[in-house]
């Protein structure tokens, strides 16, 4: 079952891959856009002359962007099955599409949005180079610890709940993950590199359309996965109709 499952999940990545780029070249793209014309102003202003691309805006926003989009949401797709088929049938009486959206809703927080309140996405002409390393350092770090923070507290409240109850153990993770989390925030090295005069509506606009490219990837994802599964176990008798 885990061969089918994964071979599912990569199927559903690259689908939701391809809805997930189509939100990033609608939403995301002009912004970037934005971004490098203002990295040029500044260029210009200094009178420095523009670094040459080793690859050209056309097909870093086409053929690179849907290459990057597609291998990592079924990288995601895979690890996902992998999980789902790990979490099934331990996580009490769910469904298969409940378990898929709890766990696209707990990949979501602990992936994409803990770390990114943390250390959020800049457009590219924010940020010095020099650093790079650094922040992309301290960004896996961050990641690292909240995907550690929430496999303790779910297997912690999943305790809690044998004895205690469902909420208890429910509220109790969700209060351990965000102890850990903002314990690890604060001790972490705050990163503040975007230019005084650079606009801060496109920074907002920027920052929200990469959230949104990852809404759309783990919510396509959850959606199919789990309609698909369920499709499936109805088929061969594991699971009753509805």
């Amino acid at each position: 079952m885990t061969g089918s499952l994964l071979m599912r999940g990569l199927f559903v990545g690259l689908l939701a891959g391809l809805l997930a780029f189509t939100f990033a070249k609608v939403f995301g793209e002009p912004q970037v856009d934005r971004a490098i014309a203002f990295e040029e102003k500044l260029d210009q202003m200094k009178g420095e002359a523009p670094e040459p691309e080793l690859v050209s805006r056309e097909v870093q926003s086409t053929v690179g962007l849907l290459t990057g989009v597609l291998v990592y949401s079924a990288s995601m797709g895979g690890l996902f099955a992998l999980a789902f088929a790990y979490c099934l049938g331990r996580v009490g009486r769910i469904g298969p599409r409940g378990l898929s959206a709890l766990l696209a809703l707990g990949a979501f927080v602990a992936i994409i949005v803990v770390p990114e309140l943390k250390y959020p996405a800049n457009p590219p002409s924010v940020g010095d180079p020099d650093t790079i390393r650094e922040r992309t350092k301290l960004f896996f770090l961050m990641l690292a610890l909240s995907v550690a923070a929430m496999v303790i507290a779910v297997n912690f409240g999943r305790r809690l709940m044998l004895r205690h109850g469902a909420w208890t153990g429910t509220l109790v993770g969700a209060g351990l993950y965000l102890l850990i989390v903002c314990i690890g925030a604060s001790v972490f090295p705050a990163v503040n590199e975007v230019p005084a005069d650079f606009s801060a509506t496109n920074l907002w606009d920027f920052r929200i359309a990469a959230l949104g490219i990852q809404l759309v990837l783990w919510a396509s994802l959850a959606l199919m996965f789990g309609w698909l599964t369920e499709r499936d176990f109805v088929r061969q008798g594991l699971l009753l109709a509805r």
